[in-house]
């Protein structure tokens, strides 16, 4: 686990400043206001409708008893749970995934079934309010008896799908049974009750979610008292009692006073995304005081070039700064999808565009890679080097990352606008249009790209009368040659560029502040902006303490960050020397039937002759796919890093 983390001194001083500090705070448009009509994204929202939702249906009701529990528990015959603990978690993601696909794509067949699976779970439903199908068919004496066993992070994802359906549906009926179930566990833990630390966090986010939707205080307080609870030796359970692993959870400190990164990743991401959602209710600064410094350590020590996290298998989630291998590499599909959520809401508390750089980064990389190009099959965990024996799989036993997928890009609308009072904020570069209400009138905002492939981004801003605020349009990291916020990866050529924006065709000065490049004008019906964003090839370097990347390269253009397939190369992709000199020039190329860039150039290649006994070297012409491509051809060698020379050789039979 992480060093010193037992020895960790918080400075009262450092409360005291962080107190002083207000939050910028920007409120992100949502995704029931937003339509998506992008040539990158809107595909695979359909690909989610079409093919991924109906796979995670099948899973969830035909091919394993996740839906067949819930009906046994209706049927009260005495019939035993089969599954997992925590299977009751995927139905409610699934129907979050649902939620999100109806407003992108109206499914009246779709939208029954999820009306069906909700009557079902509403049946499940005990009288006073509890809801989990393993303890209510075997153990019902149990009840929260051991923290660990997910009935607090089933009911979380239960809170968010139903909060997400009542969005774009209207229907209250699943939402009554989330406020049934919340006003339940509040009965029985809080301030002057029972204790509770949540074995798997996630329930903290969701009350926030359901805090919004109801405007009821108390949920919104009972996620600041979980999270309250971390750090004080409250915790009873199997990975306390019998892992004796509180860093797992991080539990070890209270989360207001935590400047480390430990444990298990999701856990970590969905636990910080609520502390950053009550932050931003509450205007603690404590929470994000602490939520600053375990970024810090996450971004500047502990993340993949692709925006994954948590090398470790071991606890599926983070070891010791700077230990991030290839090809073992743990990397789950959740928890960059949990990077994604939580770097929305430190760019929503800060207004910083760093937290977006990462949110881009982990969105077209570490999260996409877990989703194939045809919508069925899976990455759970995602490498950044193969010898060809990783592949894609249909389904897993623990089944958290397919639905998980699904939901995040169903609900990519969430991450693309934001606003204040004084301004809108253009976040992510994505074909899409929305109505954003200010406070002296409505704005429709109309986006235009084909980002990430181009950097030409055309916004159509139309008023009814003419209004005054500030556009806010994101210059993304790589532009200023930032690989990544801190100094863990950077390039080679780190010289930066600056984007050009016109405004009705002519070209305007402006400001950049955290950056964003902002224009202060009077905004009126049919003005058009025009950004150019400059995107080159880029070489990435790793740090020195980075063992594993020492004397390698990466290749990034735009968000993407690119690998070397064996599908491409006949059949190898560890017999490449990328030297540092070496040029690459952009090619149109497709992976099955997905349209992209590709990066080619000679290399040097080392090759063994036809009776092994001798090398040859020579050059050879080499291509790279888009990371989020790769294993979509069968299994093949993979490498996003490539050696730049050859220090040694290793022989093998």
């Amino acid at each position: 686990m992480k060093k010193n983390i037992l020895s960790a001194i918080i400075l009262l001083s450092s409360f005291s400043l962080a107190a002083q500090t207000p939050f910028e705070k920007i409120e992100f448009v949502n995704f029931s206001k937003v339509n998506i009509t992008d040539n990158f994204w809107k595909p695979k929202i359909d690909k989610v409708a079409m093919v991924t939702i109906p796979v995670c249906i099948d899973q969830t009701e035909v091919k394993t008893p996740r839906i067949k529990n819930f009906e046994k528990v209706a049927r009260k015959k005495g019939e035993k749970h089969e599954g997992i603990f925590y299977d009751d978690s995927d139905v409610y993601k699934a129907l979050e995934a649902i939620a999100y696909s109806l407003k992108t794509n109206p499914n009246k067949t779709l939208e029954a079934k999820a009306d069906e699976w909700i009557d079902k779970i509403a049946a499940a439903q005990q009288p006073d309010g509890y809801l989990n199908t393993m303890y209510t068919l075997n153990e019902p004496q149990n009840r929260y008896t051991d923290m660990s066993m997910h009935e607090d992070y089933n009911c979380g994802h239960m809170i968010e799908a139903a909060v997400a359906y009542y969005n774009v549906t209207g229907k209250r009926k699943f939402l009554d049974v989330a406020i049934k179930w919340a006003d339940h566990f509040d009965a029985l833990f809080g301030p002057t009750k029972k204790h509770w630390v949540t074995g798997h966090q996630e329930l903290e986010l969701a009350l926030v979610k359901l805090y919004r939707v109801t405007n009821t205080d108390k949920y919104l307080k009972l996620a600041d008292w979980l999270l309250s609870e971390r750090g004080h030796r409250y915790a009873k359970g199997y990975t306390w009692t019998d892992w004796k692993d509180t860093a797992y959870a991080q539990d070890v400190l209270p989360v207001k006073e935590q400047k480390q990164i430990t444990g298990h990743a999701v856990r970590a991401m969905y636990m910080y995304t609520g502390a950053a959602d009550v932050a931003a209710q509450t205007g603690d600064a404590a929470y994000m005081n602490a939520m600053k410094s375990v970024w810090e350590d996450v971004v500047f020590r502990n993340m993949y070039i692709t925006g994954g996290i948590g090398s470790s298998g071991s606890n599926e989630g983070f070891s010791n700064d700077y230990d991030l291998p290839n090809e073992n590499a743990y990397c789950e599909t959740c928890a960059s999808v949990g990077m994604v959520f939580w770097n929305q809401r430190m760019a929503a508390l800060t207004g910083e565009s760093m937290y977006m750089d990462v949110l881009e980064k982990s969105l077209y990389n570490g999260a996409l890679d877990g989703l194939s190009l045809d919508g069925d099959r899976f990455f759970y965990g995602n490498p950044l080097a193969s010898n060809g024996r990783h592949s894609r799989r249909e389904w897993f036993g623990t089944a958290c990352c397919p639905a998980n997928i699904a939901r995040l890009i169903a609900s990519l609308g969430n991450y693309i606008y934001a606003q204040r009072n004084d301004g809108i904020w253009i976040n992510l570069f994505a074909g899409s249009n929305t109505s954003i209400t200010m406070p002296k009138g409505d704005v429709d905002v109309k986006m235009e790209t084909n980002y990430p492939w181009e950097g030409t981004v055309k916004i159509n801003v139309s008023t009814v009368k003419k209004l005054r605020f500030n556009m806010h349009l994101r210059i993304p990291g790589y532009v200023n040659g930032i690989a990544a916020p801190g100094a863990l990866y950077h390039f080679a050529d780190t010289a930066s560029a600056k984007p050009m924006i016109k405004i009705n065709g002519i070209a305007v000065s402006y400001t950049v502040e955290k950056g964003y490049a902002v224009i202060n004008r009077e905004w009126k019906k049919d003005d058009v902006v025009e950004m150019t964003i400059p995107m080159a090839i880029k070489k990435i370097i790793a740090r020195d303490e980075l063992k594993q990347d020492n004397d390698r390269m990466a290749l990034q253009l735009g968000p993407l960050i690119y690998c070397f397939e064996g599908a491409d190369n006949n059949g190898k992709a560890w017999n490449f020397i990328m030297p540092a000199n070496a040029d690459f020039k952009v090619e149109n190329f497709k992976v099955k039937d997905e349209s992209v860039i590709a990066l080619v150039s000679n290399l040097p290649v080392v090759n063994v002759n036809a009776d092994g006994t001798a090398l040859t070297t020579g050059l050879q012409q080499v291509k790279a796919i888009p990371y989020y491509t790769w294993c979509n051809r069968g299994s093949n060698p993979m490498q996003v890093w490539l050696p730049v020379k050859i220090k040694d050789i290793k022989i093998n039979n």
